[in-house]
């Protein structure tokens, strides 16, 4: 085959027309003159635009982190304040470590190397090292001065008062945003609003100039609770050592001012540290006194015979026929757990007897009943802002069969909250009205409120209660020296898989002192499991200690002689279930 010689091409020999030489050329120079024409226009007539995509490569505008605001107690006392702290943080494209310099930041920041490489081989342009730092230790880091590592000023949250605490003021997050409890309540206003300032960075993302402040922060707003430090504390303590002593699986204990309708005390065990965050889960964090419902047993049994007394069913001194102890409904039959004969209305709930409230239920009608207890707060939410906060169960009347109307009269098929049934118990420390119960210090005490029940009904009722505390009733126990106390028993079984278990709720709720309240205190304590479960017998001390060591702690002047409680040599009257 004959060998072909390029040079020869006929192609080559081909002349291209004179026009498209010239047209090349007029279009290479068009484009040139385009392209000065577009650098004049930039660099003299708009050279903002340059500007920006200069600023664009090293100004940056960030983020001031607003303070948040303190929650104190109604004294003054810091329960909650936001400490300053560092994080560390990396551009990954930066951060080239040598091997030995990725094991001492590993080991100062106590990571793992394998993490620690993890993030700096990140494909993002920011990434956080570690957060919440004392700041300190970021110096020490800093002191390394490792390529692409940097730190931020941050906060971070701090509950001096710790466990006790907990379940009242919650915890916010790694972002310091609340999570629960009051940091959640009243997040908006703790949190404040962050402002933001214009920086020139270099390329290492290190400020060079503070250019100017775009925004400033509007700091977080102080919360002042009506809670008080100390008779917080009280509360936590009798609370503790009676879950110990009758290793009971939980339990809660809420105290209100009579007078105003503020919490000055809730407390809740199981617990937690709201200052150690890596357990912070599970049931420890069930603020119980607002998100678990029970049934409240025969603490219910004022109610239903205030509602007789109210519309004029009975008096005072009626007499019931309780024996034999016993009453069938139906298919169902009521017992006690004692044959008492005939009874007083006064007596029926100083000696808990289910068949005489039965008794006084079934003489009202179904409807009345549920409008008392709607009106009472029971069914639905107190929308305190807590989270979780439930209603508890008032199922609605037209279901309502006679033997279900006779057994919600001493407590059973309808649950409640602890703090509901606290609320509810205002109407016999007041004249028998009821008012918003708050998480805030009030300035100003609310004078009236709702009426539920008449002011003679309330007085009647509360000297019933009074009478529940003397020997011949259930709560001998929650006897106070120097105070008279009024208060109610309740002893029920658990409902598990809708059936009711051999376990046991024991409750009490009372006030002090009787002559002119100041304080209620409603106590409650779940699976006591060391022999006893009586409310008489487990819960009934607790409220005793909480109210004498607060009435104490407040200056409340005493209202009986100090002389000795008359337990007597009897055990007390045992709440029927």
């Amino acid at each position: 085959m004959k060998p072909i010689k390029f040079s020869k091409s006929p192609l080559l020999s081909e002349r291209l027309p004179p026009w498209r030489q010239r047209l090349v050329l007029v279009v290479l120079l068009g484009a040139f003159g385009v392209l000065i024409g577009r650098s004049l226009y930039l660099q003299g007539f708009n050279n903002e635009f340059l500007g920006d995509k200069g600023r664009a490569r090293f100004e940056r505008v960030i983020d001031i982190s607003a303070t948040r605001g303190r929650i104190t107690d109604r004294h003054g006392d810091v329960l909650a304040v936001s400490t300053p702290v560092r994080s560390i943080w990396a551009i990954p494209e930066d951060a080239q470590l040598t091997p030995a310099q990725a094991r001492d930041l590993a080991a100062l920041l106590d990571l793992d190397v394998r993490e620690l490489n993890r993030k700096l081989g990140s494909e993002a342009d920011f990434t956080y090292v570690k957060r919440q730092l004392p700041p300190e230790l970021a110096e020490r880091v800093m002191a390394l001065k490792l390529p692409g590592i940097h730190q931020k000023n941050e906060y971070r949250r701090y509950y001096p008062g710790g466990e006790v605490m907990a379940h009242m003021l919650g915890f916010t997050g790694v972002e310091d945003v609340g999570q629960e409890g009051i940091e959640l309540a009243f997040n908006g206003q703790l949190a404040g609003k962050p402002g933001s300032r214009r920086v020139i960075k270099d390329r290492r993302g290190n400020v060079v100039e503070d250019v100017e402040s775009k925004r400033p922060p509007l700091e977080g707003k102080d919360i002042v609770l009506a809670l008080d430090s100390k008779v917080q504390y009280l509360a936590y303590s009798y609370l503790k050592q009676a879950l110990e002593q009758h290793r009971a699986k939980a339990g809660g204990v809420v105290v209100l001012d009579a007078q105003s309708g503020e919490i000055l005390a809730l407390a809740n065990l199981p617990t937690y540290n709201p200052n150690n965050r890596v357990k912070l889960v599970g049931a420890q964090l069930r603020n119980r006194a607002l998100t678990d419902t029970f049934e409240p047993g025969s603490t219910l049994k004022p109610f239903t015979a205030a509602l007789a007394l109210e519309q004029g069913k009975v008096r005072f001194d009626t007499p019931i026929q309780t024996a034999p102890g016993k009453m069938t409904i139906g298919s169902a039959t009521i017992h006690d757990a004692h044959m008492h004969g005939t009874l007083t209305v006064a007596q029926v709930i100083q000696k808990s007897s289910n068949v005489g409230a039965a008794k006084l239920a079934l003489a009202m009608k179904p409807e009345d009943m549920w409008v008392m207890f709607d009106s009472l707060g029971f069914g639905a939410p107190l929308k305190l802002g807590f989270p979780g906060e439930v209603g508890g169960r008032l199922r609605p009347v037209k279901t309502w069969r006679p033997i279900e109307q006779a057994t919600m009269a001493y407590g059973h098929g309808i649950s409640v909250t602890l703090m509901q049934l606290a609320q509810a118990y205002l109407a016999f420390a007041r004249d028998g009205d009821l008012v918003p119960i708050s998480l805030a210090r009030l300035d100003v005490p609310p004078q009236r409120g709702r009426q539920v029940f008449s002011a003679q009904t309330a007085r009647e009722v509360r000297s019933m209660l009074e009478m529940a505390v003397q020997p011949g009733g259930t709560a001998p126990r929650a006897q106070i020296a120097g105070y008279r106390v009024a208060g109610k028993t309740g002893t029920a079984h658990k409902l598990e898989g809708g059936a009711y278990a051999n376990k046991y709720i024991a409750a009490f709720v009372g006030f002090a002192p009787v002559s002119e309240p100041r304080l209620i205190v409603a106590v409650m304590i779940d699976e006591p499991s060391n022999g006893k479960y009586y409310g008489g017998e487990v819960a009934a001390p607790v409220f005793a200690q909480v109210m004498a060591g607060s009435l104490r702690t407040l200056g409340v002047a005493p209202d009986a002689p100090q002389k000795p409680l008359l337990m007597t040599g009897t055990e007390p009257v045992k709440e029927e279930m």
